[in-house]
């Protein structure tokens, strides 16, 4: 079977995905085994402080999706990044995605405010000099068919959400990216579902904090973030930013 379907050419596979559910993509390549997305939620101190030099050490990319929290509040740089921070990450290279200003569920949200969390993100971005974001993250993993409307509208190519498994190209919406909440007790699922990273799957891993004093609750220890990344080190994973997709996926789902 594996001889035959390495016969099929790419763009009958295109065809037969985009039938496959109705949110499916064409694609732009082959997604190869072993890829893998990292992301990290809520502008958490210690992406600055351990994350980011961690990346740099093993040559990884990743998408870093902030926000202002209330509360615990912003204010504490005790907890937070700083604007200057969060800039200096995306001079590394990383990616800043969009988290909304307040970390507000889009479903509570109408349209008009939704517009207005996201462009105060954008604005700061604009003002500290950080690429207008791309790629959104769903606060709580909540969803509505009115934000994806306004993320498609707004330029917004990917959303990432919850969920706890691969994303499928072939079948999910790039506006409803699933992604697997890590935590210091969860690490034998995380192995797991990068296993499941192949025939066209790929992992999308959410991590808070590490450590994440302000919501210990989704806390990573830097012990557990370092089993990730000598795994995904050792076993030559591709390790990339959301927007990196780009190389793979077409932007535009076909509905």
């Amino acid at each position: 079977m594996k001889n035959i379907m390495k016969e099929i050419p790419l763009v009958i596979l295109l065809l037969l995905s985009c039938c496959h559910g109705a949110h499916a993509q064409q694609l732009k390549k082959n997604v190869p085994d072993k890829l893998v997305v990292l992301t990290f939620d809520d502008a958490v101190l210690s992406h600055y402080t351990t994350v980011a030099t961690l990346l740099k050490q093993y040559g990884f990319g990743a998408t870093f999706f902030v926000c202002e929290f209330g509360k615990p509040s912003f204010q504490d740089k005790s907890l937070y990044m700083t604007w200057e921070q969060i800039a200096k990450l995306s001079q590394m290279g990383f990616e800043i995605g969009n988290h909304t200003w307040h970390h507000t569920h889009v479903n509570k949200m109408d349209s008009t405010r939704f517009e207005a969390e996201l462009d105060y993100i954008e604005k700061k971005c604009r003002e500290y000099h950080i690429p207008k974001p791309v790629s959104f993250a769903y606060p709580g993993y909540d969803t509505s068919k009115r934000a994806i409307t306004v993320l498609k509208n707004k330029g917004y190519r990917y959303a990432r959400a919850g969920w706890d498994r691969p994303y499928d190209p072939a079948a999910d919406s790039p506006y409803l990216i699933p992604g697997f909440t890590t935590h210091t007790e969860n690490t034998k699922q995380g192995f797991e579902l990068l296993q499941e990273a192949k025939n066209g799957k790929i992992a999308v891993l959410t991590i808070h904090g590490v450590p994440d004093d302000a919501h210990p609750w989704v806390n990573t220890s830097v012990e557990v973030l370092k089993g990730y990344l000598n795994y995904l080190k050792e076993n030559h994973y591709t390790v990339i930013a959301m927007r990196d997709l780009d190389k793979y996926i077409n932007a535009e789902p076909t509905y």
